[in-house]
C-alpha cells in the first residue's frame, strides 16, 4: 500500500490529510499525463523518418580524385541499406531482435556498400525490413511498419519496406534492398517509385544474410531513372557506353487480366510512350501463361496439383508454387539449426511461413532446380536479343494497415504468379510507376532475360520521360461510352458471332459480339456470349466485366454467373468465384458444373 493511502486510512476524519492526499493524487495524475504526452511526442519524433530507419549512422564516401580526373558517378548522393547487409562494427539484425541478440557485430562491410562508397555515395543508416526477409507486406512486429508516403493508410510492401519508404519520402536519393520472391518489386510498386531486381548472381551477395541463395538478388530503389541507371551501372560494374540496338516490347496480355487497373493506364500508356521513340519495333502480344506451359515441361509434375484453371494460367500458378517451395527449402537448409536453438519470437504471418519452411519434408528437390533451368531458357527463347516482356508488377493495390482483411491466399497467389517470372528465370526486372488508380499507386514492369541488365536499364532510361508524359495524358482521359442502335442488325451480328464461336474463331467472335453491343448495349446475351469468347482467349478480366454487365441486365442469367465464376477463379479471386457458383446453384440446383466448382473452391478457400 502507498504512503498516501496509508495516511488516508489512518487519519480518515482529518480534513487536512484529505487536502494533502488530493494534491498528491492530482500530482500523480499530472505526472502520468505528462509522461504520456512525452511518450506521444517521442513517437512522433521517431516517425519523422516515416519509420523507415532502424538505426542512423554515416559511412563517408571515398575521396573525390583531384582534377583532371572525372567526378565520381555517385558523388553527392545519399543511400540507406536494408538490415540484411553487413556493416563493419554493426550487428546485422535480419529484421529480428532475436537474430540481432544471437549474432556478433560484422567485421567487414558488404561488397556492394563498399562499391557505392568508392563511387562517391554516402551511406546514412539501416532500414526496417520484414523479419528474416520472409514477408511481402512490409510489417514488422518488433520495429513497426514504415509509413507508405504515397498512401499512409496502406502497407508499404516488403520485405525491403524501410528502404522503399526512405526513397519515396525523399530521405535518401536511393536505397539497397534484396529481392527473393519480390521483396524489391512489391514495395517499389506500392510506394510509387522505381525498383530494380538485377539478374541472379549479377551483383555480389558477399556480406548479406541469405534467405534463399538460388533466388536472392540485391536490388535498389530510386525516384529518378537517371539515378537508378547510375547506381545500376556501379552495382553491375558495367561499361558506360555500348552500341545501341533495336528493342521490341512483348506485352503479356493474359497477365494484364490479373490486374483491375484499366489497360488505358498501363498497356496503352506504354504503347503510346514508344511510338515516337527511335529504335523500337512494333510491339508483340503473347499469352505468356500458355507459352510457359508449352516451354517448361518439368512444370507438369507440379501443375497436376494446381486448380483447374484455363488456358495455361495454371502453369504460372505452378511456377509460383515451385518458387515458394524452393525458397522454403533453402531457408530451412540455411537457418533450421538457429531457429530450433533460439526459438525466435516472430509476427504471426512470418511465423506461419517460417514454420511451414522448417516443418516440411521436401521431395523431388532436383525438379525444383530443373524448373528454374528450363524457365531461364524459355524466357531467352521468347525474347531473343531485343525483347522486353511487359507485365503488371503486382495484381492488387496495397492492403490497408491493421485491417481485418489480412494477407490472403488470393493476394499471395495473384502476386506470386507475376513475381515468379523473374525470380525463377533469374532474369532482370524494373518496376516503373505509372501514376495512380482509385488513389493507389500503379506500375508496370519490364522484364528481360538473364544477363541483359544494361540493355534493360538503358531502355528504362530511354523511355522514362515519354512514359511520364503519357501517364499525365491518360489520367485526364475518359473512357468511351457505349453506343445503342438497331436491334435487328445486332441480332444478325450475334448469330455471326455464334457461328465464329462454334468454329473456334474466338477473336472473330469477339469482334461480332462487340459490334452487336455497339448497336444494342442493353442485351445481356451479347455480353454473356462475348464473355465466353474472352474466356477461350484467356482474357479473364474482360470476361468478368462482360458478365457483370450481363448480370446487371438480367439477375437470373445462370450462364453469366458460371462464366464470371470461371473468370474470377482464373484471376485467383477464389472467394468471389465461390459466391458466383453458389448463386448459380440457387438458380439451378442440379447444375453439375456449378456443383463441382463449388465443392472444389470450398476446399480451396477453407
Amino acid at each position: 500500500m502507498s504512503k498516501t493511502l496509508s495516511l488516508m486510512k489512518t487519519n480518515a476524519s482529518n480534513p487536512k490529510v484529505w487536502i494533502v492526499a488530493g494534491v498528491t493524487v492530482a500530482g500523480i495524475i499530472l505526472v502520468a499525463a505528462e509522461t504520456r504526452r512525452r511518450r506521444r511526442k517521442q513517437m512522433i519524433v521517431n516517425r519523422e523518418d516515416f519509420g523507415a530507419f532502424l538505426e542512423r549512422f554515416e559511412l563517408a564516401p571515398f575521396p573525390q580524385p583531384p582534377p583532371p580526373a572525372a567526378r565520381l558517378p555517385l558523388s553527392g548522393l545519399t543511400f540507406a541499406v536494408k538490415d540484411i547487409f553487413d556493416v563493419n562494427g554493426y550487428v546485422t539484425g535480419f529484421g529480428s531482435p532475436d537474430w540481432q541478440r544471437t549474432h556478433e557485430p560484422a567485421d567487414q562491410t558488404a561488397v556492394v556498400i563498399t562499391a557505392l562508397l568508392e563511387n562517391g555515395a554516402k551511406c546514412v543508416g539501416k532500414t526496417v525490413m520484414d523479419e528474416l526477409a520472409f514477408g511481402i507486406t512490409g510489417e514488422n512486429k518488433h520495429y513497426g511498419t514504415p509509413t507508405n508516403p504515397i498512401i499512409p493508410s496502406n502497407i508499404p510492401g516488403g520485405s525491403s519496406s524501410g528502404s522503399a519508404v526512405a526513397v519515396a519520402a525523399e530521405l535518401v536519393d536511393f536505397a539497397l534492398g534484396t529481392d527473393t520472391i519480390g521483396c524489391v518489386r512489391i514495395p517499389s510498386a506500392f510506394c510509387g517509385i522505381l525498383g530494380f531486381r538485377p539478374s541472379h548472381g549479377a551483383v555480389s551477395t558477399i556480406g548479406i544474410v541469405p534467405n534463399s541463395q538460388s533466388l536472392d538478388a540485391i536490388g535498389c530503389f530510386a525516384r529518378d531513372a537517371s539515378i537508378l541507371h547510375r547506381v545500376g551501372h556501379v552495382l553491375l560494374k558495367l561499361k558506360a557506353v555500348e552500341p545501341r540496338r533495336g528493342r521490341q516490347l512483348v506485352f503479356a496480355d493474359d497477365l494484364f487480366q490479373l490486374s483491375k487497373v484499366p489497360k488505358q493506364k498501363t498497356v496503352h500508356v506504354v504503347s503510346k510512350a514508344v511510338e515516337k521513340l527511335s529504335g523500337y519495333q512494333p510491339p508483340k502480344h503473347v499469352n505468356f501463361s500458355q507459352f510457359v506451359a508449352s516451354n517448361v515441361p518439368s512444370l507438369k509434375v507440379f501443375s497436376q496439383h494446381s486448380t483447374n484453371l484455363q488456358n495455361g494460367i495454371s502453369a504460372l500458378l505452378a511456377l509460383s508454387s515451385v518458387m515458394v517451395s524452393l525458397q522454403r527449402y533453402e531457408f530451412k537448409t540455411n537457418h533450421e539449426e538457429w531457429f530450433k536453438d533460439v526459438k525466435p519470437r516472430l509476427g504471426p504471418e512470418v511465423s506461419h511461413r517460417v514454420l511451414a519452411a522448417i516443418n516440411t519434408k521436401y521431395e523431388n528437390v532436383k525438379n525444383l532446380y530443373k524448373v528454374k533451368t528450363e524457365m531461364r531458357a524459355a524466357l531467352q527463347s521468347l525474347l531473343k536479343d531485343d525483347g522486353i516482356l511487359v507485365i503488371p508488377t503486382i495484381a492488387d493495390p496495397p492492403l490497408k494497415l491493421n485491417s481485418k482483411k489480412r494477407y490472403s491466399m488470393e493476394f499471395h497467389d495473384r502476386a506470386c504468379t507475376l513475381l515468379s517470372i523473374a525470380s525463377m528465370s533469374g532474369g532482370c526486372q524494373v518496376s516503373v510507376p505509372l501514376g495512380k488508380h482509385d488513389g493507389c499507386p500503379i506500375s508496370v514492369s519490364f522484364v528481360t532475360y538473364h544477363g541483359a541488365d544494361k540493355f534493360l536499364l538503358d531502355t528504362v532510361l530511354d523511355m522514362y520521360v515519354s512514359l511520364q508524359d503519357q501517364v499525365s495524358i491518360a489520367s485526364n482521359s475518359a473512357p468511351l461510352p457505349d453506343v445503342n442502335g438497331n436491334m435487328d442488325a445486332s441480332e444478325l451480328l450475334k448469330e455471326k458471332g455464334n457461328a465464329a464461336f462454334k468454329g473456334m474463331q474466338w477473336n472473330k467472335a469477339v469482334n461480332y459480339y462487340t459490334e452487336a453491343i455497339e448497336l444494342n448495349g442493353t442485351n445481356a446475351t451479347y455480353y454473356n456470349n462475348r464473355a465466353a469468347a474472352y474466356l477461350e482467349l484467356g482474357c479473364f478480366q474482360q470476361a468478368e466485366e462482360d458478365c457483370n454487365k450481363a448480370i446487371s441486365l438480367d439477375k437470373k442469367n445462370v450462364k453469366a454467373y458460371l462464366r464470371r465464376g470461371t473468370a474470377r477463379e482464373s484471376l485467383h479471386c477464389y472467394k468471389e468465384a465461390l459466391q458466383d457458383f453458389k448463386h448459380a446453384l440457387v438458380l439451378e440446383p442440379q447444375n453439375k458444373v456449378a456443383n463441382l466448382a463449388e465443392k472444389r473452391l470450398r476446399k480451396l478457400v477453407s
